[in-house]
């Protein structure tokens, strides 16, 4: 595996997760083909944590098919990157004497880290905005981390969760996070009898996204698929950053605007420019306002589907998009997170 830096493409030196040359982010990319064990992909981890993962199914409906990603061990797709993470943070961190990580998040990454941090043997403290939904909080405490609420914006939990005594754990900056997202492409691809033309994944802070087109960009070097499907970005109409970016428009990050979307609420991703360069190569982004996005829901749950609203955004896209082309929509989120 290489660790480079997105932007200067200069080589990480240990654990670190900006680049000291820089200040950019780091990525993860594989140097050998593409393998069908799974986990023999993750050269760096030599003991792999284990909650009863799953590979997750793929529902065909008339129109389009679902990779129901939910069927996860804490209910999100986030497990994907958590367990690789955490995996990697046991090997590198517990024998130096360091057994405290911090989190920051708005409800899934950390009831995700902070089930796999216990697993792991840590000390978890996870950094929550204080409007997140009772029901994720509740979640995360289940798992035995502590919860710190910070009032502010969700860059002010940040901030809060850099500068705690411990291990930033972050799901965005550690590239061993978005690394395990690698895996949704290999199930994909291994599910597939005929490899989707496009594939819709909701938007917030970018781990999905760019985890997803590494693993694509992995299996075309690999020679296991002729090019990455389009890649249909999905943010709500509220907090759409990506959007913007991509289509050079402004975007006002301090609106205020909020989405029922409660999860895709990063309106400064720090990955932002990776995102937009992927996107622009690779696909588009769409948006989706709360109206469209509660009635793609209530759909999904009529076909048997109960998904949470930042989920349903995809549904709400590919039908703002109209059907023209064999489409996979990434269910991220279990609906009984945002009942």
């Amino acid at each position: 595996m290489k660790a480079i830096c997105y932007r200067c493409g200069k080589s990480r030196k240990g654990i670190e997760n900006i680049c000291t040359y820089c200040g950019s982010f780091f990525t993860l990319k594989p140097d050998f083909k593409f393998r069908t064990n799974l986990k023999e992909n993750y050269p760096y981890i030599s003991d792999l944590i284990g909650l009863g993962e799953v590979e997750t199914p793929i529902l065909d409906l008339e129109e389009f098919s679902l990779k129901l990603d939910y069927f996860s061990p804490t209910f999100s797709y986030k497990d994907r990157g958590s367990r690789m993470l955490v995996s990697y943070l046991r090997e590198t961190l517990l024998h130096r004497g360091i057994n405290k990580i911090n989190e920051d998040s708005s409800g899934n990454a950390g009831s995700s880290m902070a089930a796999y941090g216990r697993k792991g043997g840590f000390s978890v403290n996870i950094y929550v905005p204080e409007k997140t939904m009772q029901s994720k909080v509740n979640q995360i405490k289940s798992y035995g981390a502590s919860i710190i609420m910070v009032r502010g914006s969700r860059e002010d939990v940040q901030e809060r969760a850099q500068k705690a005594d411990g291990f930033y754990a972050s799901h965005v900056l550690n590239p061993e996070f978005r690394d395990g997202i690698r895996t949704l492409a290999y199930e994909i691809f291994l599910q597939s009898r005929i490899m989707p033309e496009r594939i819709f994944v909701p938007v917030s802070a970018g781990t999905l996204l760019m985890g997803l087109i590494s693993g694509m960009e992995h299996l075309v070097d690999s020679g296991e698929i002729a090019r990455v499907p389009e890649i249909v970005a999905v943010q709500a109409d509220a907090v759409s950053p990506l959007y913007c970016a991509v289509e050079g428009i402004q975007f006002n990050d301090k609106s205020g605007k909020v989405s029922i979307a409660d999860a895709l609420v990063s309106k400064k991703p720090l990955l932002l420019d990776p995102m937009t360069a992927a996107v622009k190569k690779y696909g588009r982004c769409v948006v989706v306002n709360d109206d469209e996005i509660i009635g793609a829901r209530r759909d999904l749950a009529l076909s048997g589907v109960y998904a949470e609203f930042s989920s349903a955004t995809v549904l709400a896209a590919f039908r703002k998009m109209g059907n023209t082309k064999r489409s996979l929509l990434v269910v991220t989120g279990n609906g009984l997170k945002t009942p």
